[in-house]
């Protein structure tokens, strides 16, 4: 897990654990330990949750994080297009909510 230098991912000690110092303006520390993944999905999203969903709750915050999630990691130029939304289809009806489970 990379991380900035915050006191608080001290205790990650499940994990193997490298962190950049962004206050002494190191952005790339050895082995190539960055942020920069991290930071692009938080700030896709913020974008979803100000632009497209506008409201959400605690109750379904995990789906919206799943469904970032999966954009960033199939965005590539590399699959096709048609492919991923093959892999999105898919993927949707593995994972089914009922009305009721979903409004409860």
């Amino acid at each position: 897990m990379y991380t900035d230098e915050h006191k608080g991912y001290n205790d990650l000690t499940s994990y193997e654990h490298g962190h950049v110092n962004h206050s002494a303006d190191e952005y790339v520390g050895a082995n190539d330990i960055h942020t920069n993944n991290v930071e692009s999905m938080w700030a896709l999203l913020k974008r979803g949750l100000y632009g497209t969903w506008h409201h959400t709750s605690r109750k379904h915050l995990g789906r919206y994080v799943n469904e970032v999630t999966f954009r960033l990691n199939e965005a590539t130029v590399r699959v096709h297009t048609l492919q991923r939304l093959a892999t999105f289809v898919s993927r949707s009806f593995k994972h089914r909510i009922s009305y009721e489970e979903l409004t409860s």
